[in-house]
């Protein structure tokens, strides 16, 4: 990309479609975005801008864009607010305009004396008419209907009404007091009926043992979003095929109802198939490729025996809730064994979802296709029990799960959710000073344009499907509702510019869907982000992120007291070593190992120390750590001193990592790289780098004392 500035009209383009132009970088210093930049960006916004021409039509076409529909696409609005919607028909023509509930029933807007006068729209005299929508209007997804009483066009125009709540009210146990749990990978929990991955029934013993033995009152996991259905599959939960579905990888194949109506034969490969998967249980590496070979050949070994008449209905009832979103899922995944991957070279008339070869191949392999929308019927089901079984052990909250900022550049969203994802784009981050090249991440972003087109529809189905049967959703980089970071194709993340998101609307419906669910909405709000951010999420009810090792002011730790209340804090997150680790510098030793320090390892040691240092020395302050015992290095006893000072904050919900609990060193993550360190492979292990099971974790000795900790009980008696 070039440097050149862009010229006025361009910059007046930009913003009208929320496009930076200017922002200041990590070192203070201002920045204007490259001319060449924002028309790449603004091209994906499907906004022609190539010239000086192209520009000045482009922003005579923003003016008249309301002028040009009747309704506004979507209307969003909080309970209790009573909002002016502008609608536009001929000039002289009357109109009216009425609301329709999500109940069936509907209601007449007033309109509202409002003189405007009529402008000329591509040859047609056109009026405005105002009206204010009631202040009483329920919570919900609703419908405007506009009635013209035009002579040339008397039709009626339809649009979507979404009333959010004003705040999300938070579970009882978080608005009146605090909640403690557990984080971890679930892949990683692998017990000795595992097929080689954590999965849902390992979920529910975690669960339950948690809540029975530690009173813990959630279990917040990693992103269950589902992979390609074909090999290799890909190891991180951040960068899915889609949002939407879930991966089967996470079955209990012993689960399936189903498994009963097989014969001797089909019995005895799915049993042998299992030995084969329970092997992988003790490796130390995360093999999803096997673990997906032996399940799926299991798995449509039951689906093969059918479904029991009873079951039949309930499948049925699954597969018309879900409607088009499913069936487009399931079609990708059933053209991907099909046809291999990526998609983009797929013959032409298979890469358009609604072309007629895709509804031909549809119903010449319903059979294939079926199979995925049962897995995905399957997996809502043991998700279910899980929570069920979760609630049921006295968990106040349940499975709480994650929300991935993006999807896979050639994945089934990309595929199935067509221009509500931006081309030619990618979503990243700028440079900062621990990416001082800043960060592609290869994902497209949503379109906020086609996003209100749609009615938000995307957006609230694919949060819909992960709040359901759920104690809570964290999303990952709420920043991302705000603003986003495009990176034009061909460029390096310093070629980007911010795409601002109408924040209002996309908060609104999380917390209308997660209010619908009595959930409650984690954002992960790390790192430098802009003040009204975390204002306007607490505002709305939703729970910020802080990490112990991320929280100083000035050069000291920041005290407890001084954390936020409607917070998660935490002492470690899955882009840092466990605990342990740390304090090993574990992280240390595998940048220099990678060749990721950008100063000597001996500078980088020396400033991790008196980092640790000045925590360790700010624990003894407290009473909560043994100054002989911190001198000594007792790891043990520092990581439960950590915990302690977390029991400190006033922040409502707090979480040791199960990795901790185990004494694990090792990062599941290495920030900044690839295939140079097994990046969400690396499966649970002790501090001496032994596997560990899900039958070890229940007999790790630290975790009744990081529980303890975390609950601020008083620490055992020597």
């Amino acid at each position: 990309m070039t440097s050149a500035a862009p010229p006025p009209r361009l910059v007046e383009l930009a913003h009208a479609h929320g496009v930076a132009t200017e922002y200041w970088d990590w070192l203070g210093e201002h920045v204007t975005v490259s001319a060449d930049a924002i028309r790449a960006v603004l091209t994906a916004l499907g906004v022609e801008a190539g010239d000086d021409a192209a520009v000045e039509t482009a922003l005579e076409g923003v003016d008249l864009a309301p002028w040009r529909r009747t309704l506004p696409p979507t209307v969003v609005t909080r309970e209790g607010w009573t909002p002016w919607v502008h609608v536009h028909v001929a000039a002289g023509s009357a109109v009216a305009l009425e609301v329709v509930l999500e109940d069936g029933s509907s209601r007449r807007v007033p309109q509202v004396e409002h003189l405007v006068e009529p402008r000329e729209v591509d040859g047609r005299l056109v009026g405005e008419a105002t009206f204010a929508l009631p202040g009483d209007l329920p919570l919900g997804w609703h419908r405007l209907l506009a009635t013209a009483d035009d002579p040339v066009d008397a039709a009626t125009t339809e649009a979507v009404l979404v009333v959010t709540p004003q705040r999300l009210e938070p579970p009882q146990a978080i608005a009146h007091g605090r909640v403690v749990g557990l984080q971890t990978q679930l892949y990683q929990v692998r017990s000795a009926e595992s097929w080689g991955i954590g999965d849902l029934r390992d979920l529910t013993d975690l669960a339950t043992w948690a809540a029975s033995e530690h009173g813990a009152d959630f279990v917040l996991i990693n992103p269950l979003h589902a992979a390609a259905p074909v090999l290799p599959v890909e190891p991180s939960p951040y960068l899915p095929t889609t949002r939407r579905f879930v991966s089967p990888l996470y079955l209990r194949v012993e689960d399936v109802p189903e498994l009963a109506r097989l014969g001797d034969t089909a019995r005895a490969r799915v049993a042998a198939l299992g030995e084969q998967a329970h092997a992988l249980d003790a490796a130390d590496y995360i093999d999803r490729d096997t673990a997906w070979t032996l399940k799926k050949e299991a798995l449509r070994l039951v689906f093969d025996a059918g479904l029991a008449p009873q079951r039949a209905a309930s499948f049925e009832e699954f597969c018309t809730r879900e409607g088009d979103g499913l069936t487009t899922f399931a079609t990708w995944c059933a053209l991907a064994e099909a046809e291999g991957l990526p998609w983009t070279e797929w013959p032409t008339g298979l890469q358009d979802p609604s072309s007629a070869d895709v509804a031909a191949f549809r119903e010449a392999h319903a059979e294939d296709v079926g199979f995925h929308r049962w897995l995905q019927w399957l997996l809502e089901q043991q998700l279910g029990a899980t929570q069920h079984e979760a609630r049921a052990a006295g968990m106040a909250l349940g499975i709480v799960h994650d929300l991935a900022v993006g999807v896979h550049p050639l994945g089934a969203d990309a595929w199935g959710l067509g221009d509500a994802l931006a081309r030619g784009v990618t979503v990243g981050a700028p440079p900062d000073q621990f990416n001082q090249l800043g960060q592609d991440w290869s994902q497209p972003p949503w379109r906020p344009d086609r996003l209100a087109e749609l009615g938000y529809g995307p957006f609230r189905d694919m949060v819909r499907t992960v709040l359901r049967d759920s104690g809570g959703i964290r999303v990952d980089h709420i920043i991302g509702l705000f603003r986003l970071w495009w990176i034009p194709a061909g460029g390096t993340p310093a070629d980007g510019t911010y795409v601002h998101y109408d924040h209002e609307a996309l908060l609104g419906i999380l917390a209308l869907e997660a209010q619908r669910a009595g959930a409650v909405v984690i954002g992960e709000d790390l790192g430098v982000v802009a003040p009204h951010v975390r204002e306007d999420m607490r505002e709305r009810g939703l729970v910020g992120t802080s990490i112990l090792w991320f929280e100083w002011e000035d050069d000291r730790p920041k005290p407890p007291e001084h954390y936020r209340e409607l917070c998660l804090s935490t002492v470690t997150t899955h882009d840092l070593p466990p605990s342990a680790g740390y304090l090993s510098l574990e992280h240390v030793a595998v940048r220099e190992q990678l060749g990721l320090l950008t100063r000597s390892v001996e500078e980088e040691r020396a400033h991790e120390l008196a980092s640790i240092g000045k925590l360790r020395s700010a624990c003894v302050e407290r009473g909560l750590l043994d100054p002989d015992t911190a001198d000594a290095g007792g790891t043990d006893a520092v990581v439960e001193a950590l915990h302690r000072w977390m029991a400190l904050t006033p922040s409502r919900m707090l979480a040791v990592s199960l990795a901790d609990v185990v004494g694990d060193l090792r990062a599941v993550n290495q920030p900044g790289t690839h295939e140079e360190y097994p990046n969400w492979r690396v499966p649970l292990s002790g501090p001496d780098g032994s596997v560990v099971s899900l039958e070890d974790v229940k007999r790790a000795p630290l975790a009744g004392r990081l529980f303890a900790a975390l609950r601020g009980d008083p620490p055992p008696a020597p």
